[in-house]
């Protein structure tokens, strides 16, 4: 009996069949650790599918609760050197969300991103409860803001004394040397939240008020804003 040989060719197309299936059956809880998301503080309380459909559950981006999504590798994505998994909740309500997160050779970031994300107490005590963004695209490249566009939103969960920011906040996402500003402002332009984060996670956010009126900078005060040159301005930092 002649043992069967495989020519160099045909051993060859039986590796890449052999790595295409590992590829096309991958549980996309193992796909998501591969990306190295986990270390920038992306985190899951579950992941479950395969890396074309999947779904994630309480999907948390450093301290920000996105929620449970649907998930899926783009292919297109890697054929240019990134590994984008699209994400989207679409039930028709309030807080439908659809996007991106993409890593790629010293590059990370969302792509495409639009709907409201929930801040919950991240930036507390600034009471920004949510951001809604309109195909917003922002990426860091090495430590570096490398690039950042699209519309934001910020809807404040609370109020403060003498303030009506009921239509909230906005602005149009942009770099800042090395870090990603959100520059916020209100319908009177009087009120104005500058949101500046780092690769690292950390940030430092601001709102100033434009105001002569002594009451109301009284009310302000006992809020923890301070003056600052005729307006009164609240500075809080930390890390997501």
């Amino acid at each position: 009996m002649k043992s069967l040989q495989l020519s160099g060719r045909a051993r060859a197309v039986l590796i890449l069949l052999f790595l295409f299936g590992l590829i096309a059956f991958m549980p996309m809880r193992i796909a998501l650790g591969l990306t190295g998301l986990e270390r920038v503080g992306v985190s899951a309380r579950d992941v479950r599918g395969s890396l074309w459909s999947g779904r994630i559950d309480q999907l948390m981006l450093g301290t920000i609760p996105v929620g449970a999504v649907r998930a899926g590798l783009s292919p297109i994505s890697l054929l240019m050197g990134r590994a984008r998994i699209d994400i989207w909740r679409r039930r028709g309500a309030a807080d439908d969300l659809s996007g991106a997160l993409t890593v790629g050779f010293n590059r990370i970031g969302i792509d495409d991103v639009t709907g409201a994300v929930p801040l919950g107490r991240s930036f507390a005590p600034l009471p920004i409860g949510s951001l809604v963004m309109e195909d917003v695209t922002a990426y860091f490249s090495g430590d570096r803001c490398g690039h950042a566009e699209g519309r934001v939103r910020a809807q404040l969960a609370g109020q403060f004394p003498g303030l009506n920011l009921s239509q909230g906040l906005s602005g149009t996402a942009s770099c800042d040397g090395d870090a990603l500003l959100l520059p916020l402002v209100s319908q009177s332009g009087l009120e104005k939240i500058s949101l500046r984060i780092w690769r690292s996670g950390r940030y430092v956010a601001e709102m100033r008020v434009e105001t002569a009126d002594a009451g109301l900078g009284a009310a302000l005060a006992k809020a923890g804003f301070s003056d600052a040159g005729g307006a009164q301005l609240l500075k809080v930092e930390g890390t997501l």
